[in-house]
């Protein structure tokens, strides 16, 4: 019991000493390692990174000397100080309470993300995300990795997280819409399209994908409204004209298609892709409009650029010729009342030295006319049907057959039918003994490239 009050002593007089020695040390400017952090980040930037420097040249891997050198870097967004300083904070970070786990992962795959090193960010983020799985920065960069890599369902699942921590963020918004409308989900696309244009209504690019989407939804005329009023962006200008043009083709509004293709062509910066394929489609406008000259011309330059664009080489060597013969583009393409007076032109004047009389003439839609005269010579008189087909493909037995039964029901003495293509083998076979000609394209361009100079006024009087 005696050594009691002696122990009791011993222990006060130690407690003593060390509260003496803390008092000292914080005189001096010396706190325990505990305190150093809130040391270092009460000094300006110069300061704390020459102090930081100094404790790294002796350990490499001190962990506040590495998170002061990385916010500092961090701040002045330089990305490579930073990537090698979080960088090591990731490697030693695993367990060690001195380290922000999550930050040093998340900041190290961020700025490796700012450095085009995918690998690295993917990484980094990853394993922030084993961290925190609701962390915006985090989900918001991971998934612009995945869209980047174009795997888009990956995409939209980290991305609505993201848009669930930060409802507001237009970026975020901008990569779920075009996530979504990636993977095909329209209505979805355009709802969340609509939220960032909501937010940021100058983003052309989500205007775009939104016109994008309301074409896909079928929404026409909205989606037509949307890529006019973009024709004439100097990025987005030739993509708008291509749909805005392409919309007004497919509803037959050929003259607006063309004027949306023009528009597009006349922006300096067009990719060569944008170039090509909108010369094809206001080539295409141009056919339909029958300006078979500027078509053949734009169907060159394609071919120029590209020799076997699509069918460009088999439009060519069909317009090609008809460019160059007035009376063929007639036959094929004129209107009916054209096409009649032609085929009026090329009965009258089939048998050379004859009286012809037309009698009557029928047309079946845009398929082909049949004309019907009394032919008379100095040898003969008869009754003559000529049906003439406008096609340039190959006429079958049963259209054949057809016209047998015409020429049979009017009592007529002989057929000529007469086509811009070919006659199949069956059909030929079928009038080897009947009192039918089949006139084929040969034959018939002769008669077209030397119809108008030996008409001389013989319609004058139809």
């Amino acid at each position: 019991m005696g050594l009691f009050p002696i122990v009791v002593v011993v222990v006060i007089l130690l407690v003593f000493v060390v509260v003496l020695s803390v008092v000292a040390s914080a005189r001096k400017g010396e706190l325990p390692k505990a305190s150093g952090k809130r040391r270092l980040q009460g000094k300006d930037k110069a300061q704390v990174l020459k102090e930081a420097t100094r404790r790294l040249a002796s350990n490499p891997k001190d962990p506040e000397a590495l998170a002061a050198i990385g916010n500092v870097a961090w701040d002045d967004q330089d990305w490579e100080r930073a990537l090698k300083a979080y960088e090591t904070l990731s490697e030693i970070g695993a367990g060690n309470p001195d380290v922000d786990e999550l930050e040093a992962n998340e900041r190290y795959g961020i700025a490796a993300l700012k450095l085009g090193r995918g690998d690295e960010a993917y990484r980094g983020l990853m394993v922030a995300r084993s961290l925190k799985q609701d962390d915006f920065e985090v989900n918001y960069n991971l998934g612009l990795i995945e869209y980047q890599h174009k795997a888009y369902e990956k995409a939209v699942v980290l991305l609505k997280q993201a848009v669930a921590a930060q409802s507001d963020n237009a970026s975020a918004l901008r990569y779920l819409g075009n996530s979504y409308f990636k993977v095909k989900s329209y209505k979805e696309a355009l709802a969340v399209l609509r939220r960032a244009l909501d937010l940021e209504p100058e983003d052309k690019e989500s205007l775009f994908a939104a016109a994008e989407c309301y074409y896909e939804l079928g929404n026409l005329d909205q989606a037509l409204k949307v890529f006019s009023h973009l024709r004439a962006d100097p990025v987005l200008g030739p993509a708008a004209s291509l749909f805005a043009g392409s919309i007004h083709l497919n509803q037959k509004l050929y003259e607006r298609a063309v004027a949306d293709f023009e528009i597009g062509l006349k922006h300096p910066n067009a990719k060569l892709e944008s170039v090509v394929e909108l010369k094809y489609r206001l080539a295409a406008a141009a056919l339909q409009m029958q300006d078979i000259g500027k078509a053949v011309g734009l169907l060159g330059e394609v071919q120029a650029v590209y020799p076997n664009f699509k069918d460009v080489p088999v439009l060519l060597a069909k317009y090609k010729e008809l460019n160059s013969n007035r009376n063929l583009q007639t036959y094929l393409l004129g209107s009916t009342s054209d096409f009649v007076t032609l085929c009026r032109k090329i009965a009258l004047l089939y048998f050379p030295k004859a009286k012809v009389k037309i009698t009557d003439i029928s047309v079946q839609g845009n398929d082909w006319a049949d004309v019907l005269a009394e032919v008379e010579t100095s040898k003969w008189s008869d009754l003559i049907l000529f049906r003439f087909i406008r096609s340039q493909g190959t006429v079958g037995e049963l259209a054949v057959r057809d016209f047998h039964a015409r020429v049979k029901d009017l009592k007529a003495g002989k057929g000529y039918c007469i086509t811009a293509g070919t006659f199949s083998e069956e059909a030929k076979r079928f009038v080897e003994a009947r009192l039918i000609d089949l006139i084929e394209k040969q034959v018939l361009m002769q008669t077209l490239n030397s119809i108008d100079s030996r008409a001389k006024g013989l319609l004058a009087d139809p």
